[in-house]
């Protein structure tokens, strides 16, 4: 089946980086959109930024625009998410997500994946100390 593995998560002091991993695995179709969203404890899971597999396109939430890249390796079949100048309000549990559902990137990044249509990984925790 379709599994989605993160790796690289940690703990670092503000201002420090990470970068993320994603291996894809088990599927046929390459899927229209990829992303990263994250779940701090009490809130629910917002989406971080997504990539549009057709043409590489961006997307990114306000919140990280200009310290966090999204990019893809074909070759490899992984998502990456390099995570530079981090706040401690970026803590949190971060998951992959791989979407076939054809809706828009930004509607992925707002509403997260359509029932039955998409997958998430088990998750790799960010902590940012101040």
């Amino acid at each position: 089946g379709i599994q989605l593995v993160e790796s690289g998560g940690g703990s670092v002091q503000a201002g420090g980086s990470l970068r993320l991993s994603c291996a894809a695995t088990g599927y046929t179709y390459t899927p229209y959109n990829m992303g990263w969203f994250r779940q701090s404890p009490g809130k629910k899971r917002e989406g971080v930024a997504v990539i549009y597999t057709g043409g590489g396109r961006t997307y990114y939430d306000d919140s990280v625009k200009g310290r966090f890249t999204i990019s893809r390796d074909t070759a490899k079949n992984t998502l990456y998410l390099q995570m530079n100048n981090l706040k401690p309000e970026d803590t949190g549990m971060y998951y992959c997500a791989a979407d076939w559902s054809l809706a828009d990137p930004p509607e992925v990044l707002d509403y997260g994946l359509s029932n039955g249509l998409g997958y998430w990984g088990q998750g790799t925790q960010v902590t940012v100390s101040s």
